[in-house]
């Protein structure tokens, strides 16, 4: 399948080395030639430098040979134009547009289809909604959603004295006396994919399968005490902020947004009338401590630049704030940042990228392709849904007389309305859902790719 991405930044850089790994054919647009030079040497893709929405560079990329056109520039309506050029000049493509501006939301979807659009992705978001879940179980890392809202995948760390240090996996259900599945540790930066007799040690980050409906157990019975949030700190006066503080103000949650820039200050005063809106550096200790960081339920660091972001969360898990969550753009050095208190990270483009990849699977593979597709464990695994059909095979038969690949893990079957943590002698039926989680370096198009 052949793709053109528009637009070499953090998710276009993302996206191409997500894509290129696949065996996807794909050509890369942007205006820069020396970031497209250098994107070029790392992979196997052929890049294109000009302007994304002009016929001239769309027909240099091969865009009437094109079967899915995803535009990520920085500006929204070079994005719509460019999806829109695309579309003339092949009506058969699909096209994917980045829109960010809150201003553009309805009208976008409302015309969705004179601007041609098959997908809108808005990173900024999906980050705010992330957060919100995160705001409602404390004591998670990380939550990712499958089977329609009812099974989740959670992060949690293993810390000293954590009543899960030091046990074996097939010793848990004696301290959380619910069902789940530990499906992916990571020890030291690398991910594991654990067996019963896997023991826990200080510093793991586990990721837990888990009914949704079970998780505030799960949490009582680790003695992780949570409680709802009352007052939160934002400190960056962004998009994600705006987006996140409409949706705390809905649900009746004191928000207080620190950002340095005056004009933003205003704006944002006027468009979110009940939030406290603060003039100032939220790097500066005195300002976080006259604004109550100790007293506040929750900090998140929202700032546009990654070490700032460090360097307050750092500081908020320092004045013992309950919940800290951290927004980085950039995730490369997942092995030092895993040793600081920064509480959940959180990256919207790891959250964009999800979803596309998840649209081009569905492309390339329409029948019994992924519902759902999340990288797990700092994209050293990956998580997905599938829906068992007529294709399927070895349905029926119990899970420890089949030969499943190595590194894959059947974490989850949903039978209609119930739900299954699955044992050896589990088996799924035409009709149920299917989570399975695997190593990055395996991509599944569809659940028959789980069998040797």
């Amino acid at each position: 399948m052949k793709i053109i991405i528009a637009g070499d930044g953090k998710v276009g850089a993302m996206l191409t080395k997500q894509l290129s790994a696949e065996g996807y054919d794909l050509t890369l647009i942007d205006a820069n030639q020396k970031v497209l030079g250098s994107t070029e040497e790392r992979y196997d893709i052929m890049a294109v430098q000009g302007n994304c929405a002009s016929m001239e560079t769309l027909e240099r990329a091969g865009v009437k040979e094109t079967d899915l056109l995803i535009a990520v520039t920085n500006a929204d309506e070079v994005n719509l134009l460019c999806c829109m050029t695309a579309h003339g000049m092949n009506p058969n493509i699909h096209t994917i547009a980045r829109i960010r501006n809150p201003e553009y939301n309805d009208q976008i979807f409302k015309m969705r289809g004179l601007f041609a659009l098959s997908m809108m992705i808005n990173p900024e978001r999906q980050a705010a909604v992330e957060i919100e879940r995160l705001l409602k179980y404390p004591g998670f890392l990380k939550r990712d959603t499958f089977a329609k809202g009812r099974v989740e995948i959670v992060e949690l760390r293993v810390d000293a004295g954590h009543k899960l240090c030091n046990i074996a996996l097939n010793d848990l259900y004696s301290i959380v006396k619910c069902k789940i599945l530990v499906c992916t540790v990571i020890r030291n930066g690398k991910a594991i994919m654990p067996g019963g007799n896997f023991v826990l040690t200080e510093g793991d980050r586990i990721f837990v399968t888990a009914p949704t409906n079970v998780l505030t157990t799960l949490l009582r019975n680790l003695g992780i005490i949570t409680h709802k949030a009352k007052r939160v700190i934002l400190c960056g006066g962004g998009r994600v902020s705006f987006y996140l503080a409409q949706m705390l103000l809905k649900n009746g949650i004191g928000v207080q947004i620190v950002e340095q820039n005056y004009d933003k200050c205003l704006q944002l005063a006027n468009m979110l009338p009940k939030a406290t809106v603060i003039h100032g550096d939220a790097t500066k200790e005195f300002l976080l401590d006259n604004e109550g960081i100790s007293d506040c339920d929750a900090l998140v660091t929202l700032t546009g630049v990654d070490e700032m972001n460090i360097i307050i969360s750092l500081y908020g898990s320092s004045c013992k704030v309950p919940q800290v969550i951290t927004k980085l753009g950039r995730l490369e050095n997942n092995t030092i940042l895993d040793a600081l208190p920064l509480g959940s990270i959180i990256s919207p483009k790891e959250l964009s990228c999800n979803n596309i990849v998840q649209y081009v699977r569905a492309m390339q593979n329409q029948t019994g392709a992924a519902l759902t597709v999340y990288m797990i464990a700092d994209g050293q695994a990956e998580a997905v849904e599938f829906m068992v059909d007529q294709s399927t095979l070895h349905c029926g038969e119990p899970l420890k007389n089949l030969k499943i690949k190595k590194n894959v893990l059947v974490v989850c079957i949903m039978h209609g309305a119930q739900l299954e943590i699955p044992s050896g002698d589990s088996s799924f039926v035409n009709g149920d859902t299917v989570i399975v989680v695997t190593g990055s370096d395996r991509v599944l198009y569809k659940l028959n790719d789980i069998f040797e």
